[in-house]
């Protein structure tokens, strides 16, 4: 039996959730039924390190998303895959206007954000109009599904909701190895947050929040870079702010999770939010900001979590302080993301959507 091809296309292999979860789904599909490759803009990243040896990588050597279209329309050309998998929404958009150009191949686009809220500029929501060029729409959550068919016409048969998958194997062997952070004191409650330094991630909001906290034994440790580490860093300055700990991007952000009393979710919006899952699959419970991109999915009420809005900054605080007084139960948060994301679950859901694609042919 021939095998599916399957181009993954992404930017790079940085770590972020969209190449997350492409790399989980390029090394766990069946090699049985499908050839996977991965088209890379720039041949870079840590999850290079943990893409299985026999996924090809493309690599087009291009720095800019708007000069890879050609390149990247070659490869399709030259290849004939029998799937286009598109991973990155603005790659997705560019490529909705040239899909017809390409009537033998099948093109999915697997939408990172809840579109409204995360494009502005108006040349790109521009091709938006061309989306139902798409044989299939992967949204990862209702907020993203429903944004889709409400504000851009998408047909709602092109749509399939996935949610993002966790790999359960991945986390465990790291924080089997992760010992407790030095920075971790001992007579202090550790709280974790994880994100892009930038608006979106609503660290912002947080830092109000922890003026509230600055006589509690309470540090929050912020994990992650962006373009607004030096504002973020001012505003703790200026907020007198001696137990907030900026950490930088982490190599195991798991020894941090595996130890830590309590992880927060301050994101203004979310696509599907994977530091979520990863939380609760560390077995960490999450105080999550009442935001759209399928937090209500994820969090089960006093199971694995709870949903307050950070805006409402006191009130945010002393729930955080309400939640460090209770203990919770590690395996019943594990056991909540594992029974309902964990990876053969999830990618069963892939599977099962490029098989049925194939057959369309």
């Amino acid at each position: 039996m021939k095998k599916i091809s399957v181009i993954f296309i992404l930017p790079d292999l940085e770590t972020g959730g969209a190449e997350r979860i492409v790399t989980t789904i390029a090394n766990h599909l069946s090699r049985d039924r499908f050839e996977p490759k991965i088209l890379l803009l720039r041949k870079q990243g840590g999850y290079l390190n943990f893409l299985k040896k026999d996924v090809e990588i493309i690599d087009i050597n291009t720095e800019r998303i708007r000069h890879s279209l050609k390149p990247i329309l070659g490869e399709i050309y030259r290849r004939k895959p029998d799937i286009v998998f598109s991973g990155f929404g603005e790659v997705n958009a560019y490529l909705s206007l040239f899909i017809k150009l390409f009537p033998r191949t099948k093109f999915i686009a697997r939408e990172t954000n809840v579109v409204t809220q995360h494009v502005t500029r108006k040349e790109i929501k521009f091709f938006y109009n061309f989306y139902n060029n798409y044989q299939k729409i992967i949204a990862q959550s209702d907020d993203m599904m429903k944004d889709l068919i409400d504000n851009f016409n998408i047909k709602k048969k092109k749509i399939v909701k996935i949610n993002n998958p966790v790999d359960f194997d991945f986390i465990e062997e790291k924080m089997a190895l992760s010992l407790k952070p030095d920075c971790f004191k001992y007579n202090y409650k550790n709280v974790v947050a994880i994100g892009n330094l930038s608006s979106r991630k609503g660290f912002d909001n947080l830092l109000k929040v922890f003026s509230r906290l600055k006589n509690e034994n309470v540090l929050l440790h912020i994990l992650g870079d962006g373009k607004d580490r030096e504002v973020l860093r001012q505003m703790k300055e200026f907020l007198g702010l001696k137990n907030v700990i900026f950490h930088g991007r982490q190599e195991n952000p798991y020894q941090f999770l595996k130890y830590a009393d309590l992880f927060i979710l301050s994101s203004r919006y979310e696509g599907f939010p994977n530091v979520l899952l990863e939380a609760g699959a560390c077995g960490t419970y999450s105080l999550a900001n009442n935001c759209p991109g399928g937090i209500n999915e994820i969090i089960q009420n006093t199971v694995n979590g709870e949903i307050s809005n950070i805006e409402n900054y006191e009130d945010f605080a002393q729930q955080i302080m309400r939640v460090l007084q209770n203990s919770y139960n590690r395996d019943a948060v594990k056991n909540s993301i594992k029974s309902r994301f964990s990876k053969n679950i999830i990618l069963e859901k892939y599977e099962k959507v490029l098989l049925d694609l194939v057959k369309l042919k």
